[in-house]
């Protein structure tokens, strides 16, 4: 029986969508052998070749098609309602099913350029939606607690998948007991039935591998998160077979929120039913959008899916208008939001101020160099998005003013719609510099020093902010700064960081203007002060919380660690929640 040209076409993206499962998961799976061996430059090269790979294998689906099939056919969108229909049905048993229509998705939107968005021939509705997503496979492994909450740490370490031994592990499961005694809930704590319950898969991200679930008794429930390292000396932990030890424990739900925070890199971990998984995230994390945690996990473009929806539902119910974002308007981007919906969108501005000497191109490369990066919980994640359509009363008229002055070639008003023609979202935060001006002085100091070690941690990941005035900061619900102004920023191996050289004659030391020669990627930290923070009391208060940042040699001893392959360390939680002391890195 001959098949239908609708039916080949499902089949094909069907077989693209394989090849790209088959190599995530194969990446993903690699992950266990890479912490075995410490392989941390290896674990850093194949995060963002996991992050490639989508778009690769859509190209290369795309290409087949193309091959396949006349271009009569590919531009039909009778022959994609059926294909539509026929990939559904061969999807229908699939425990993926979900990224498997974005992923169709993806080849409807490469053919259509981002038109046509409607459900009759994509899955702009799950094909599912209604479906129990229930596949029996066991997600979790179990253990009564009988009040020795040590022997259950015990087991928590010694039955989780790992190859390397722990160096002590007694001493770590007594002090992560005792840690748990302090403060897990009265109820949980004396509860006959208390239990501690793991996700059979271990999350691996950058030098940690963390075992994820909860405890439960008594009614109640925390989450649980146990983060695994490695031993402090690399070397002896390899000579001696790669020693392990349990480094804290998270149990609070705002803690585990930050580790599988927007700010942070995808997670490698092996999910069997990606639904199920997301769920069981949720029910630890219920403020987490589903759009977040699947972009957690690694599925980053189904996380897109998840985000649009969850929009478009959002305006639908036309609780508010996308507004002006509040704060300093931005020299490259035009930026607004929904507040409802806890969403900033950015459009690159046609014209961009004269200070910015960039292209669109370059705006574009920057934020697709931070979606390959590690954010280490300071950078936001972005979403891209193409032909962006909303009706023009869904927008504030002064916001779609100022849109259609200042990015005429990117937003179009047609009839009663709005055209996006290209666009990026990030979560919604609350601007540095309007944050401090409500703070009181206890909290003004704290989060002047996290504005500091976000710079800092940034630049133990290689990313020298460029723009780091506080506009391009923002706070987030837990109070952690956070950059998401990305237009300037350069790998920090790419800058020259240079003293100011001494005036030699009093003509120099009172010239209005340099009189040694400055190069294109010449950086003067000690400039930095007045540059960053204009108020003099914050200033100086900034200077005493750290001064390293006005030092060149600061930035250049960081420069000599990430050329010699070093990686530093940036963990999701702080150096005093650490079981065994501070062991020489960065964190949260």
């Amino acid at each position: 029986m001959k098949l239908s040209a609708a039916y080949r076409l499902a089949a094909t993206v069907l077989h693209g969508f394989d090849e790209y499962r088959t190599r995530f998961q194969s990446i993903t799976r690699d992950a266990s052998r890479r912490f075995h061996d410490a392989a941390w430059q290896e674990t850093q090269q194949v995060s963002a070749e996991r992050i490639d790979l989508y778009d690769v294998k859509v190209k290369s689906t795309l290409a087949r098609l193309q091959r396949t099939f006349t271009q009569e056919v590919l531009a039909n969108c009778e022959y994609w309602r059926e294909a539509r229909n026929r990939y559904a049905e061969l999807i229908s048993e699939r425990l993926d099913y979900e990224l498997a229509e974005t992923f169709f998705n993806s080849l409807f939107c490469s053919i259509f350029h981002h038109r046509h968005i409607r459900n009759d021939w994509m899955f702009v509705y799950s094909s599912r939606d209604d479906a129990v997503r229930r596949s029996g496979i066991e997600l979790c492994r179990r253990r009564a607690v009988d009040d020795d909450w040590q022997r259950a740490l015990f087991w928590a370490l010694r039955e989780a998948p790992f190859d390397n031994p722990f160096a002590e592990a007694e001493e770590d499961t007594r002090l992560g007991a005792a840690f748990l005694r302090e403060y897990l809930p009265a109820a949980i704590l004396n509860a006959q039935d208390a239990e501690i319950e793991l996700l059979q898969s271990v999350f691996y991200r950058n030098k940690g591998a963390y075992l994820v679930g909860r405890i439960r008794g008594g009614g109640e429930q925390v989450p649980l998160v146990l983060p695994v390292l490695h031993s402090d000396d690399e070397d002896e932990s390899r000579a001696a077979g790669g020693y392990l030890h349990l480094d804290t424990v998270l149990i609070e739900p705002d803690e585990v929120s930050i580790l599988f925070s927007f700010t942070r890199a995808y997670f490698q971990v092996d999910v069997p039913v990606p639904g199920e998984f997301v769920d069981y995230l949720q029910e630890l994390m219920p403020q987490k959008p589903e759009s977040e945690l699947y972009a957690a996990i690694g599925f980053f473009k189904h996380g897109k899916t998840e985000f649009f929806r969850a929009l478009n539902h959002q305006v639908a119910t036309r609780e508010d208008r996308f507004i002006i974002a509040p704060g300093v308007r931005g020299m490259v981007m035009a930026v607004f939001v929904l507040p409802s919906h806890q969403t900033v969108f950015k459009v690159i501005k046609d014209t961009f101020d004269p200070a910015k000497d960039l292209t669109h191109e370059q705006v574009r490369d920057k934020y697709r160099l931070v979606k390959r990066h590690d954010r280490v919980g300071r950078m936001a994640d972005t979403q891209e998005f193409s032909n962006f359509i909303s009706r023009q009363d869904h927008f504030d008229p002064d916001c779609l003013a100022h849109l259609l002055e200042v990015a005429p070639s990117t937003v179009a008003l047609k009839d009663d719609k709005v055209i996006i023609r290209h666009c990026y979202t990030e979560r919604m935060m609350t601007p540095l510099n309007l944050y401090l001006k409500d703070c009181d002085p206890d909290e003004q100091l704290a989060t002047l020093k996290d504005y500091g070690n976000a710079i800092k941690q940034l630049a133990a990941a290689n990313i020298f902010p460029g723009d780091m005035l506080l506009k391009n900061f923002g706070v987030t619900r837990h109070g952690r700064v956070i950059f998401y102004d990305y237009d300037e920023i350069n790998y920090l191996t790419d800058c020259n960081f240079r003293a100011i050289p001494k005036p030699q004659y009093p003509e120099q030391e009172m010239a209005g203007e340099p009189w040694f020669s400055i190069g294109p990627d010449d950086i003067f930290p000690e400039e930095f002060g007045p540059f960053l923070i204009a108020n003099p009391t914050r200033r100086e208060q900034f200077y005493r919380l750290h001064p390293e940042i006005f030092d060149p040699a600061y930035w250049q001893g960081l420069q000599d660690d990430i050329r010699a392959g070093r990686v530093i360390d940036v963990y999701p939680y702080r150096n005093k929640q650490r079981f065994h002391g501070v062991r020489g890195t960065l964190v949260h």
